[in-house]
């Protein structure tokens, strides 16, 4: 079999062009999102607002509401709820972003297990990217346009915001408004991504494309750039890889990104781990052959004072 068949042979099923489609659309716009994710320090946010989502996408299923609708809902009530519990007690953010995030996600859980359904609804929880049917198709595709849309317009504003939120107050922004925008789209996104991994990996989603990217440039420009593209290359090698393997697209999907990030970590040209090591080990034992047209020249110098005859 040539190259060109074990490329072409698994989109002549429809179920695999549908996934792929869903797939490059997922990538994409939570490796763009995930970059401010990764400047504000919102990773375990993300976490928390992708888990706090299932309940309203339970209860949106069963009303015949948009999964949308529902997911944006307790999108809002997990960030109020975290809010209310840092403000009005000694608990710490981090630990109140636990508290309500596993709450919800339970609660999630527990309506998934008791809500009477002619489909199987575990797949909002691990993800169903081999079954997504054309109506889901377009949802993710018209969800995943306006988010990046909606990023792409404001992409200044959500820059300064995590640069630097007083100086973006002092110029007539509202940090609490984009913050609340961000939050939004965080939870539209969590909606797009279910399709493709389910609940439990769309925080890797989140988080995996701008760390990586983060780890190769200072620029925030080039980090939109890089994080689409490495995560819809792993989305693709992925699912591929899935195909072949006979394993779950999801986890392999993620699994490949989170082998493109240890090998950035380890080895990226500039911040990678053994590669920082090689160059501070060089800089401090010079080769052989310059170590010793060094000595030689130091031995040839004549002492000060002196002339050579």
């Amino acid at each position: 079999m040539t190259v060109i068949d074990l490329l072409t042979q698994p989109l002549t099923y429809d179920f695999m062009v549908r996934a792929l489609v869903t797939v490059l659309v997922a990538s994409v716009v939570c490796a763009v999102l995930s970059c401010w994710l990764v400047l504000v320090g919102w990773s375990l946010m993300g976490d928390a607002v992708s888990h706090s989502v299932l309940p309203g996408v339970v209860l949106a299923y069963v009303v015949g509401a948009p999964f949308a609708a529902g997911a944006v809902v307790f999108g809002v009530v997990a960030v109020v709820l975290i809010g209310f519990v840092r403000d009005t007690s000694r608990v710490k953010e981090d630990a109140a972003i636990g508290i309500v995030f596993t709450s919800l996600f339970a609660l999630g859980l527990v309506l998934v297990s008791v809500t009477p359904s002619q489909t199987d609804l575990n797949h909002i929880v691990f993800g169903n990217l081999l079954g997504v049917s054309r109506a889901d198709l377009v949802q993710v595709a018209a969800l995943g346009a306006v988010v990046l849309t909606l990023l792409l317009l404001k992409r200044r504003d959500l820059t300064l915001y995590a640069f630097d939120p007083t100086h973006a107050h002092a110029i007539g922004l509202h940090p609490r408004r984009t913050g609340a925008l961000l939050l939004g789209l965080l939870a539209l996104t969590a909606v797009v991504a279910l399709q493709a991994v389910g609940v439990v990996l769309v925080v890797a989603l989140l988080v995996i494309p701008g760390a990586t990217a983060y780890l190769l440039t200072d620029r925030f420009a080039r980090m939109l750039v890089i994080a689409p593209v490495m995560a819809a290359a792993c989305g693709v090698v992925g699912l591929y890889a899935s195909y072949y393997a006979d394993t779950a697209s999801g986890p392999t999907i993620v699994l490949a990104q989170g082998v493109v990030f240890a090998l950035v970590h380890l080895f990226g040209p500039r911040r990678g781990v053994v590669t920082t090591r090689v160059l501070r080990r060089r800089a401090t034992h010079p080769r052989h052959g310059q170590g010793a047209v060094t000595r030689n020249a130091v031995a040839t110098t004549p002492p000060s004072g002196s002339s050579i005859p």
